[in-house]
């Protein structure tokens, strides 16, 4: 694809870093901010991302560099998924055109990418937990190389929602320390966002501004006789309560200021002015932005262009690469809704990623047994708990980077209860461009290690339509299936999902010496490797585990007694399915018998962004290294040595 011309941009050609706007007047500012607007769309058009959501904050983005002093001054962008414009005005703007890519930028902000990142992000609800340690940091005297500041907490009404925020708002309140949240209000996280607190935000700016009503109450108060001022200042706040905005957010110990325009650097500049200047304890501003601005295609895409591809500018039209096999979650969401059509027990139950987990298609089939919790995983695992409870089937369908955050419900509430919880992990092993903080490296060694727990992996889309009606015939207690990011493999579909006997693999070719055993969508990579073996005259037996919990072990002892080595392999990390394999084949002394067993895993290490090839190259969990794990083992000293 041809790349765009690069838009004119002579303001932003004369900021590297954000000190660089202190010499800008505001009618200058205005400018900059167009130009980095077209700066942004430009970079995204070439490397995919998330464009809405930095859109959304360009002018916000300008006025707290201008304001500011970073990195003295700690902006902590929550999530930041929207700091593309952040990045392009510290000194990363020669970088932007390699972001998401193998050795680039981060999609995220990141602590060792740059000063200007004080704290790395990508999940939702951290910001203002860690401004608050920046701030009692600084009131202790912490050292720090970049100096002590404010600290600012940049957070959407998406992830204002989750419980974190309003524990860090509740102690924050307690201590009473300087700190600035801003509230992004663009009405919308990823889903549009659900909830009390939506609905609370959305009679906020349905008012008139509450700082502008405040104003005027005072002046109505002050003409009133001495006798009946009291009465009307205690009308006066009970009305504010019901009426317009803030009361929430002052009853936590937060000044509130708002509603504002996001877009409108006349009402962003002076406020963050003053706040900077006459701010004493923790203050709340309440920002009304639209994700998108600024860029039609964004604006009036469903999610505002939340997670793109690369596009054509002019057309908005994404350039995404055709395939002939199905997404695996649209195989899972189908799947579901086949299950449900036989079963009105069935119900689902998601975090804020109906369309990232499929059940947006569910929800169109089923409205009334679809439930998004909003970006509240705790909630949403003890939710389907209590669904189980209460007769239900439920499916809980979380990526599993944002399962991690419901893990001691996952424990104390579904497993030792042993509720009958459906878990549809997503994004299973490494997932490309998002990088580390999204991948699903964790979920087979923290919940296979759970007593009564069954644990499940695809290795197709086939698999995945069998496992989906083995969670919903299962009734026993708490069950898992996990599946990756993309596209299937490409085999023929069944009809109808057919439940699994639970704990039994299958075999998928007989061979001698050598047996993989393999958990997962490596069995692709297993086979092409068995392709170049072959050629060397070996013929190594592959059985797919399907199960990590309970492990089958009738068929891991006859691979283990019927063959001089034994190599498993899974997409996760180290304590997964390999460790119970091992666990097994010492309890049974196995190993007294002189096998040679190795398990391949994802290494000890954070893998940082690339395509999925490339990030398991680095995993060394690709057909060319199972071959050289192969060779390795059975004493082949080299790839250019025949067995």
């Amino acid at each position: 694809m041809p790349q765009p011309p690069k838009p004119e941009t002579p303001l932003l050609d004369r900021v590297r870093i954000p000190s660089d706007l202190k010499g800008l007047s505001d009618s200058e500012l205005h400018r900059l901010a167009h130009e980095l607007r077209a700066e942004t769309i430009a970079a995204v058009s070439q490397t995919g991302g998330h464009l809405g959501a930095g859109l959304g904050v360009v002018e916000l983005t300008v006025a707290l560099h201008s304001v500011f002093d970073a990195p003295k001054d700690k902006i902590i962008w929550d999530v930041s998924h929207q700091s593309y414009p952040h990045k392009i005005l510290t000194g990363r703007r020669d970088r932007i055109r390699t972001l998401r890519q193998e050795g680039g930028l981060s999609g995220f902000t990141k602590r060792s990418e740059s000063p200007y990142d004080p704290f790395g992000a990508a999940h939702s609800s951290t910001s203002i937990s860690a401004a608050l340690g920046f701030a009692v940091a600084r009131d202790l005297g912490g050292p720090c190389d970049t100096g002590h500041g404010d600290a600012i907490a940049v957070i959407g009404d998406g992830s204002i929602s989750a419980g974190m925020a309003y524990e860090a708002m509740n102690n924050a309140g307690h201590l009473k320390k300087r700190l600035i949240v801003i509230l992004n209000d663009n009405e919308m996280s990823i889903a549009p966002p659900t909830g009390a607190m939506s609905a609370y935000l959305t009679r906020l700016y349905a008012e008139a501004p509450f700082q502008d009503f405040k104003a005027a109450a005072k002046g109505a108060i002050s003409m009133l006789p001495e006798p009946f001022r009291e009465g009307a200042k205690r009308a006066k706040e009970m009305l504010k309560g019901m009426a317009v905005g803030g009361t929430l957010f002052e009853e936590l110990g937060f000044s509130y200021l708002g509603p504002i325009d996001g877009h409108d650097l006349g009402q962003l500049l002076p406020v963050l002015r003053t706040v900077k200047a006459r701010a004493t304890g923790p203050i709340l501003i309440h920002v009304l932005t639209k994700k998108g601005k600024g860029y039609a295609p964004a604006e009036q895409s469903p999610d505002r262009g939340h997670a793109r591809a690369r596009f054509d500018v002019v057309t908005g039209e994404q350039h995404k690469a055709p395939s002939n096999a199905p997404s695996y979650t649209k195989v899972f969401a189908n799947a579901l809704i086949a299950q449900a059509a036989d079963d009105p027990r069935i119900v689902a139950v998601t975090a804020a990623m109906p369309d990232g987990t499929g059940l947006d298609l569910f929800a169109e089939r089923y409205p009334s047994r679809c439930f998004d919790v909003g970006i509240a995983e705790q909630h949403g695992v003890t939710f389907c708990a209590g669904l189980a409870a209460g007769g239900m089937r439920p499916f809980c369908a979380m990526y599993s980077t944002f399962l991690q955050r419901g893990y001691d419900q996952v424990v104390h509430d579904v497993a030792i209860q042993r509720l009958p919880v459906r878990f549809a992990i997503d994004r299973a092993g490494l997932v490309g461009a998002d990088g580390a903080t999204h991948a699903g490296s964790f979920d087979v060694a923290y919940l296979a290690n759970l007593p009564g727990f069954v644990v499940m992996a695809a290795a197709d889309e086939a698999e995945l339509v069998h496992m989906v009606a083995t969670a919903a015939a299962h009734d026993e207690g708490p069950i898992a299936f996990r599946y990756p990011r993309g596209e299937g493999v490409g085999v023929d579909m069944p009809e109808k999902g057919i439940p699994l006997e639970i704990g039994k693999g299958r075999m998928i070719r007989e061979g001698g010496r050598v047996a993989i055993l393999s958990f997962g969508t490596r069995l692709s990579e297993v086979l092409k490797a068995c392709e170049a073996l072959e050629a060397r005259g070996i013929s190594p037996t592959v059985a797919d585990a399907r199960f990590a919990k309970p492990l089958d072990r009738d068929l891991i002892l006859r691979l283990a007694r019927g063959h001089e080595a034994l190599i498993t392999i899974e997409e996760g990390a180290i304590g997964g399915f390999g460790s119970h394999v091992a666990q097994l084949l010492a309890e049974e002394g196995v190993f007294d018998r002189g096998l040679k067993y190795r398990s391949m895993v994802l290494p000890d290490t954070f893998i940082d962004q690339a395509s999925p090839t490339a990030m398991y190259a680095v995993a060394a969990m690709n057909a060319e290294h199972i071959e050289a794990k192969v060779l390795s083992v059975l004493g082949v000293e080299s790839l250019g040595k025949r067995a």
